[in-house]
């Protein structure tokens, strides 16, 4: 009997890690995808906005056909009229600002610099997690957080080529990040709605996309006409918003086999990875031991962060299946 059940597991983490290793594949391939699209040195579609409106438009298309036309996939119920208003509207404008900044900070700094500043999200969705009431202020996530900062002033101290602007549009996308999470954390929380990550595409990606829509128009849309782009590189295009949205299917799979958390894990694994291969795939790309080791320690940081977030959802987890025990002999008992 304990052969077929250790059969059993091994396959089980056996398809845990293949996934885990698609996540990473595609997550970083995403990032150089983009980057090799909005280059002026390769396809040269310098248009972040109408990039990451295309990828809405598709994801929200996509997301139609296979939950209501196919039905491969099944949308979670309990969406009101409320919380669509006060959460997925919020949380879809910052994701529309997340993916319209981060991907027009590609225009001016380099990716492995860009993954460098990102390390900062955590104290970013700590800090806005405390003015919320989401989060808790204590001497261990003080240091912690400034063990994150440190790192990431002392990798931005050993770029060779900073770009200011560029540094603002990645740390808006940063803001802009931050910001869906706490309201993400407060769908969940305070409104009661868990959402796998199809419901949330299926929910968020129309009104991303008319989040990004209303600006590209006045922004975008009158430069693409006075340069002739809307040779739009079809097949490219395409390609690249099938990739985003393949990234956000192996999201689902990794989660509906393991945790939140562990695509947090294993987003530090990825961020390393883009970091060390934009270096030798990008000619913008110069490491120093001064950014390597600052990022190092604002890694660092962010592990202990996830892990005292590990620690803090086991306590919850075992409170929770406590009460459900005291609740169930009072529910059956008889006057």
């Amino acid at each position: 009997m304990a052969d077929p059940v250790k059969k059993k597991m091994l396959k089980e983490e056996i398809i845990t890690y293949a996934y885990l290793i698609l996540y990473i594949a595609l997550s970083s391939g995403q990032i150089f995808f983009n980057k090799w699209v909005l280059s002026s040195k390769e396809i040269n579609f310098p248009y972040p906005l109408g990039l990451t409106l295309l990828h809405m438009v598709f994801s929200s298309v996509l997301c139609f056909i296979l939950t209501k036309v196919f039905k491969i996939l099944k949308v979670e119920e309990g969406m009101t009229l409320e919380i669509y208003t006060t959460s997925v509207i919020p949380i879809g404008a910052m994701f529309a600002m997340t993916l319209w900044l981060g991907n027009t900070a590609y225009l001016y700094i380099s990716v492995a610099f860009a993954q460098m500043l990102k390390a900062i999200m955590p104290v970013a969705v700590f800090i806005l997690g405390v003015a919320a009431g989401l989060e808790v202020m204590s001497c261990r996530m003080l240091l912690i957080m400034s063990v994150i900062s440190f790192g990431v002033l002392v990798a931005s101290y050993g770029e060779i080529n900073i770009s200011w602007i560029g540094v603002v549009y990645q740390m808006g996308g940063v803001v802009g990040e931050s910001l869906r999470l706490i309201f993400m954390e407060i769908l969940v929380k305070r409104k009661g709605l868990k959402l796998n990550p199809i419901s949330i595409m299926y929910y968020v990606s129309p009104c991303s996309a008319l989040c990004l829509f209303i600006p590209w128009i006045f922004l975008e849309k009158p430069k693409m006409d006075a340069h002739g782009m809307w040779n739009l590189h079809p097949v490219v295009l395409t390609l690249n918003s099938l990739c985003t949205f393949a990234l956000n299917l192996s999201v689902f799979l990794v989660i509906s086999h393991t945790s939140a958390l562990t695509i947090r894990v294993a987003g530090v694994v990825k961020d390393w990875v883009v970091v060390l291969v934009s270096a030798l795939l990008f000619a913008d790309t110069k490491l120093t031991v001064i950014n390597l080791f600052g990022y190092g320690i604002a890694i660092a940081g962010v592990a202990a962060y996830n892990n005292h977030k590990l620690k803090r959802e086991a306590i919850r987890n075992i409170s929770d299946d406590s009460q459900a025990e005291l609740t169930i002999p009072m529910a059956t008992c008889k006057p």
